[in-house]
């Protein structure tokens, strides 16, 4: 039969009934034997229990549960401590990198999930569910990979425009995840520039209204292979963002901007007004006197402010970006083909981001032009 475990409080009122019993003048043995133990365990008890009464025993045994207690809390917080030093290299904003940084935690420190979700801030079902990637995520990082690494210079928004398009069911955030779990590159943003501004409060920049209302054209210069420099001029309506044309020459003086112009006239329309900086070929008379003369007006914007004509500044910074500092010309031919696709993919595939990710010419409307009985008199786009 096993022996019945006595509390304290019952420990230390035999040891006193033994008291007693001595006192009385009876052998210690006998009162021992009096009590119910062996001799062994009296002085057991003596040495443990020894001088002390009920109430001070119960102190004691507050004590030691503080002293357990607090010992628990801080064997708990060295514990915290160092999960929080594991975890401290990196910030854990997702499910799943505190997924993985607790399991890490568990296998290095050997602590238990449950504290390791407590003390990172986890829940314990979201740290044992299992992630169901999509059916169709392999095949989506795919053609993002492969639109960014056709088109280098193009963000996230961008890709995800090109995507729906060509008929992805897929969000902005969806493609940034991907885009950033692979490690691709996002373009750095343009540095904004202010405006010129008069007292009333009133911007001296002729605003575009309409189709054929303000058109602008400046010229970009690049070398061939064998160092040879060639020049482009660029023609964009302001109003849809639409590159009209962009002739390439080794080149080009007022009489070719007059050439590209009447073309342009013939297939579009006059526009309104024709913005340009104060380049020679520009305000050369013959020039000014011809737009004059078809019912255009020149807008010349004031020296040494490019900001005015930032429409025509933006697009040369996307040819020049996209284009021309990522290819090598061996001759001019080859210069002018190149960009002649560069110049119908930037304006019936290309996304732009002012008009809602839509490339620009579909939402043009040409001009129809009657057709001349003979074919051969009819102007060619350069």
């Amino acid at each position: 039969m096993a022996q019945k475990k006595h509390k304290p409080e019952e420990i230390v009122v035999k040891l006193r009934q033994v008291d007693v019993f001595v006192s009385q003048g009876r052998p210690v043995a006998e009162a021992i034997r009096a009590i119910g133990v062996t001799a062994f365990t009296y002085y057991r008890w003596r040495k443990e229990f020894g001088g002390l009464k009920s109430d001070q025993v119960k102190r004691l045994k507050d004590l030691e549960k503080e002293n357990e207690r607090l010992r628990k809390a801080v064997s708990d917080l060295t514990l915290e401590k160092l999960i929080l030093k594991e975890a401290a290299f990196g910030k854990l904003l997702s499910p799943a990198r505190r997924r993985r940084c607790i399991a890490h935690v568990v296998a290095k420190l050997g602590v238990s999930e449950r504290l390791a979700c407590r003390v990172l801030g986890q829940h314990r079902s979201t740290q044992r569910k299992v992630p169901m990637g999509r059916a169709d995520e392999a095949e989506l990082t795919a053609d993002i990979i492969e639109l960014a690494t056709r088109y280098g210079r193009y963000g996230y928004r961008r890709i995800t425009a090109l995507l729906q398009a060509a008929g992805w069911a897929v969000n902005v955030k969806r493609v940034e995840r991907i885009w950033r779990q692979e490690g691709l590159k996002v373009p750095c943003k343009q540095p904004k520039k202010g405006r010129l501004w008069v007292n009333d409060g009133s911007c001296l920049r002729l605003r575009r209204e309409h189709p054929n209302h303000v058109w602008s054209y400046d010229f970009v210069e690049d070398r061939t292979h064998n160092g040879r420099k060639f020049r482009m001029l660029n023609v964009i309506d302001e109003f849809t963002r639409e590159c009209l044309a962009i002739r390439v020459d080794r080149k080009l003086n007022s009489t070719a901007v007059i050439d590209v112009l009447t073309d342009l006239f013939v297939l579009r329309g006059v526009p309104s007004h024709i913005r340009s900086d104060n380049g020679p070929e520009f305000i050369a008379k013959a020039v000014r006197d011809w737009i004059t003369a078809v019912g255009a007006r020149t807008a010349f914007i004031a020296p040494g402010s490019p900001w005015e004509n930032g429409y025509c500044e933006s697009f040369n910074s996307k040819l020049r970006d996209e284009l021309l500092d990522g290819e090598i010309f061996y001759s001019l031919a080859e210069a002018r083909i190149v960009i002649e696709e560069w110049r119908q993919h930037y304006n019936t595939e290309r996304p732009h981001s002012a008009l809602g990710y839509k490339p620009p010419a579909p939402a043009v409307i040409v001009p129809q032009v009657p057709p001349t009985s003979n074919p051969a008199n009819r102007p060619t786009m350069h």
